[in-house]
Order: structure tokens, then C-alpha cells, then sequence
């Protein structure tokens, strides 16, 4: 089992600093992260740290997609979680 939270742990963190990153690039006018990328780590368990990316570094809050998307993500593992383990 923590293996399970230390896998929750890492992906949170990866896609809260992918979304910093592209935040600084969109301010720097350098290459960004393609949209299409912080969805799938939202979707592999990072929807937590994403929306806490939007909410600190107020990146992406204005696109309905992310908002959509990552609390989908959070509902979806949080039920996975739950039902596997919650009993």
C-alpha cells in the first residue's frame, strides 16, 4: 500500500511542476507543454496536483477543459481508492 501513496505522491508533484513550468514558458515566450500531456497526468492520478497548480500559480483557470478534467480525474481515483480500498 506505499507504494500506492508514494505513486500518488510523485505524479501530483510531477504534473503541480509541469504546470509551473509551462506557466514560465507561456511568460517567456519559450516552447510549452502540450495540453493533451497534463491531461494524461491528471488522468494517471495527478488531478490534485494540477488543480493546485492552476489555484497557486494561476495557470490555465480561465479554460473550463482543465477545470473538467482534472476534478474528473480527482472523483475517478478518489472512487478507485475508495472501493478498493475502503471496505
Amino acid at each position: 500500500m506505499k507504494w500506492l501513496y508514494g505513486y500518488y505522491a510523485v505524479i501530483n508533484i510531477i504534473l503541480f511542476l509541469v504546470m509551473l513550468w509551462d506557466k514560465l514558458a507561456a511568460t517567456k515566450a519559450r516552447r510549452r507543454v502540450p495540453e493533451a500531456n497534463l491531461f494524461v497526468m491528471a488522468l494517471l492520478g495527478g488531478g490534485i496536483g494540477g488543480i493546485l497548480a492552476m489555484l497557486l500559480g494561476h495557470h490555465k483557470t480561465r479554460k473550463p477543459q482543465f477545470w473538467i478534467i482534472f476534478v474528473l480525474a480527482v472523483i475517478l481515483h478518489g472512487t478507485f481508492l475508495y472501493l478498493w480500498f475502503g471496505k
